[in-house]
């Protein structure tokens, strides 16, 4: 009898070069965007279980289907973790993805033409937080509040209180994609409360970090909704999840079945719910714990090698690096020098960047499948010092050979989980 593997490379050649391909990549090379993992080669197997099969509209108890005894068990124990991960009263463990995780919450809770206020997407905000080329962003009317560069990038919370005050949004959102600090969500609830706004934390890119107990916790200040992926730093599926206080529970479910999504993918959810099970594992917090440090050092030795860093270094597990004022290169061409040298990062804006979405003056960067792969301190000052010796010959190509290897000597040292070598 052959294997599932076997049968697909019989079957679909075509399809399975692909995949072995992609296998190759990811095992001698390293991933360094900061919202991509490796996950746990469980999750992988619950992926592809014979939970893919099975739909499940409705919510455990209440299905539109019969034979749900199992599918019912996985949601239990899926929202149970959530739940107490993150002190939170209720969990939705059934959004597909990070946008209709964000849109089902503005949907349940907003009316059209509600005035919200967002993380402007070019200081680290996301496409979900009103940028106006997302329906998101046409739906609402929103207020977009940024960083101060003059203050290492931190928020001006007197000139968003005084935002607040003149347009009295009716929900506020914490969040970011591409900013490396932690928020302190004290100053947005209060805000929020004097205004008579809600609050949600789109904790997307820190939601395993926040898990692991190493940043704050937006419930812990009082936040009415916090919104996170499961597939960055949690290391689980792709997927999403919406946690709330329980007075919000009724409108949330309803948002997300029936009022956006159809029948949730279970195989998803059961993978979610192994994730959580990892994630309350001590060895979780050492690994968390692990992605912070290795992102200093990696930030470290950034700076040392003259490279100018979006806030001044990282208080998180990513870093922005602005490559025009570093290295004299747009962010397109910084991320094809290192994808040259087996290193993958993402091109990205920087702060009120002059320069178009895909050719941006920057790159971001992150830690968490470094950390994965076991990687600490000393491989990411050695990465750093690649990518600075990458970035200023960029039309080197016998150097970036030379640094090619070297990277994927280092990676061969540091298996990567669930991926073949």
């Amino acid at each position: 009898m052959h294997s599932p593997r076997e049968l697909l490379q019989r079957n679909d050649p075509e399809l399975f070069a692909a995949l072995v391909g992609e296998e190759e990549r990811q095992a001698t090379g390293i991933e360094l965007i900061p919202s991509e993992n490796y996950t746990y080669p469980e999750v992988l197997a619950t992926l592809g279980s014979v939970f893919t099969n099975k739909y499940a509209e409705g919510y455990p108890g209440r299905r539109y289907y019969g034979g749900q005894t199992y599918t019912d068990a996985i949601e239990r124990i899926a929202r149970t973790r959530a739940r107490r991960l993150f002190r939170c009263e209720h969990a939705n463990v059934q959004p597909l993805s990070g946008a209709p995780m964000n849109a089902a919450v503005y949907l349940a809770l907003l009316e059209p033409g509600d005035t919200v206020m967002g993380m402007d997407l070019s200081h680290g905000g996301h496409l979900t937080h009103g940028a106006p080329v997302s329906h998101m962003g046409k739906l609402f009317r929103w207020i977009r509040y940024k960083t101060d560069p003059e203050a290492e990038g931190r928020i001006d919370f007197d000139a968003l209180r005084s935002s607040a005050l003149a347009h009295r949004p009716k929900m506020i959102v914490c969040g970011y994609s591409s900013y490396p600090r932690d928020y302190d969500y004290g100053p947005f609830k209060s805000i929020a409360d004097e205004v008579g706004a809600l609050t949600l934390a789109d904790v997307s890119h820190i939601g395993g970090l926040i898990a692991g107990g190493v940043l704050a916790n937006p419930f812990d200040a009082g936040f009415d909704l916090v919104t996170t992926t499961t597939h960055k730093s949690l290391r689980g599926p792709r997927g999403g999840m919406i946690l709330c206080r329980k007075e919000f529970r009724k409108a949330i479910d309803k948002s997300v079945f029936p009022g956006l999504q159809g029948g949730p993918h279970m195989n998803q959810v059961a993978a979610t719910a192994v994730a959580l099970g990892k994630a309350l594992q001590p060895a979780f917090g050492d690994y968390c714990r692990q992605v912070l440090a290795n992102a200093l050092a990696l930030a470290r030795a950034l700076l040392d090698g003259g490279a100018d860093l979006v806030t001044g270094g990282t208080a998180n597990h990513m870093m922005v690096v602005d490559c025009v004022r570093s290295f004299g290169l747009n962010g397109r061409v910084a991320e094809e020098t290192l994808d040259a040298i087996a290193i993958t990062c993402n091109k990205q804006v920087v702060p009120d960047d002059p320069n178009p979405p895909l050719r941006p003056s920057g790159i971001r960067l992150g830690t968490p499948a470094a950390t994965t792969r076991g990687m600490l301190e000393p491989e990411m000052k050695a990465l750093g010092t690649c990518m600075v010796e990458a970035l200023r010959s960029p039309g080197d190509e016998e150097s970036l050979g030379r640094l090619k290897a070297r990277v994927q000597d280092l990676c061969a040292s540091f298996p990567a989980p669930g991926v073949p070598g």
